[in-house]
């Protein structure tokens, strides 16, 4: 009886460590998520504002819509109230095919967003348009940037992004790149087109900065010669979920059997996974190569 009293309390304690350290994963995503949309808010009131840009996706084509009512009808209508109409589809997709958790924390950061980019100053650093648009780009990114490595988004067009990427299995930000392009370029033909033109360039700064910041849709292939192959399979399986395969081979110098691990990962666990492996042989012979595709079942982890 004792043992079984001893057995339930230290199952008791487990859950409720477990139950804290996702507390605390959620409080810290939200954090970071808050922090972000504070960012985009700052950025929507300085650069964008500044430079008249439109910076794609939801926030551009409201911003589009906001000058289109204030130039053709007088009306100015606040951007929360139009931001939160464009997002209900996106988010209505991220509820049903991506994940509750990752949409309810998306929608935070729309609405905070949005209101705050409502009540705070606008207040422009500089008025060159160059500047503007390559800085505020990059401030915009590294905001998306922020999201969704806490599984979140800013909304918009990134929720189609995430969804393409997860059903597709490909890195759809260039699709979403084109996307924005034909939308700043229609507002080109209704008002300027240095501001489109310029347009474009923030969101390619925005774009390229998301690229290399979040990875978790770009694969990588590893090439690992190793003399322990069934210890290397293990820590990648175990690390991340991916197969292997241990190909046969010969050193051509001193004609030593040698051992190749072969396996495609995501690029965003490349890092942690060479040095797990570095750790199980210290002579191991890493080459890694980026992949542009894969066809067939490789895992990807789920959005909560």
């Amino acid at each position: 009886m004792n043992l079984k009293k001893g057995f339930k309390k230290e199952i008791k304690k487990e859950f409720k460590k477990r139950k804290k350290k996702v507390e605390d994963h959620i409080v810290w995503r939200v954090i970071v998520v808050s922090l972000a949309s504070l960012l985009m808010a700052l950025n929507i009131n300085t650069f964008v504002h500044a430079g008249g840009l439109l910076p794609g996706g939801a926030s551009g084509l409201t911003l589009l819509l906001q000058e289109i009512f204030d130039s053709f009808l007088g009306i100015k209508l606040p951007y929360t109230l139009i931001n939160l109409l464009i997002n209900a589809g996106p988010v209505y997709i991220g509820f049903k095919f991506v994940g509750k958790k990752f949409t309810m924390l998306s929608c935070w950061c729309i609405v905070l967003t949005s209101v705050l980019a409502d009540v705070l100053p606008a207040i422009p650093v500089t008025k060159d348009i160059l500047l503007i648009s390559i800085f505020g780009g990059l401030i915009n990114g590294i905001a998306i940037s922020m999201c969704l490595l806490k599984d979140a988004t800013s909304g918009g067009t990134d929720f189609i992004a995430i969804y393409l990427s997860e059903k597709r299995g490909v890195d759809s930000f260039n699709l979403i790149l084109g996307i924005n392009a034909c939308i700043l370029i229609s507002a080109g033909f209704l008002f300027n087109w240095d501001k489109a033109l310029y347009s474009i360039v923030f969101q390619f700064a925005s774009t390229m900065t998301i690229r290399i910041l979040y990875r978790k849709y770009q694969q990588a292939t590893l090439f690992i010669v190793t003399n322990k192959p069934k210890e290397v399979c293990e820590a990648i399986y175990e690390h991340s979920n991916h197969g292997a395969t241990i190909l046969k081979g010969e050193g051509s110098y001193e004609h030593h059997e040698r051992y190749v691990v072969y396996s495609i990962v995501s690029s965003e666990e490349c890092s942690s996974i060479v040095s797990v492996v570095k750790k199980i042989d210290k002579e191991a012979f890493v080459n890694i190569l980026k992949t542009e595709r894969v066809v067939g079942r490789f895992y990807q982890r789920p959005t909560d």
